[in-house]
């Protein structure tokens, strides 16, 4: 049977990951500053389950989540590389923007 879900690999290694774009802040009502979250995870609705619960870890109060996507591949540039790697070791890569372009 095939499948049409793009989630589906042809191996048992290949892992989703996913990226999550919104903009977070530590106060309610505060300054958004601008994320990007990579991280791996089966669907999009447990990508951003773990992208909220993995915000609220860190200390954010308030995140505005707008986009979420499919990487494909390792991507050229950093922070969103190490970002990446982050994500296939099953961390959740937050890069924050407004705090120097920070990594993890």
């Amino acid at each position: 049977m095939n499948s049409d879900n793009d989630n589906d690999g042809n191996g048992e290694d290949e892992q989703t990951v996913f990226i999550i774009i919104g903009r977070v802040n530590q106060e309610m009502g505060g300054d958004m500053a601008e994320i990007h979250v990579l991280l791996t995870a089966p669907d999009e609705d447990t990508a951003v389950r773990l992208c909220l619960d993995a915000l609220s870890a860190k200390g954010f109060a308030e995140a505005d989540l707008d986009q979420i996507g499919v990487m494909v591949g390792m991507p050229d540039e950093e922070p969103h590389a190490s970002a990446y790697q982050g994500a296939l070791e099953g961390e959740v890569a937050i890069v924050n923007f407004d705090t120097g372009g920070g990594g993890r």
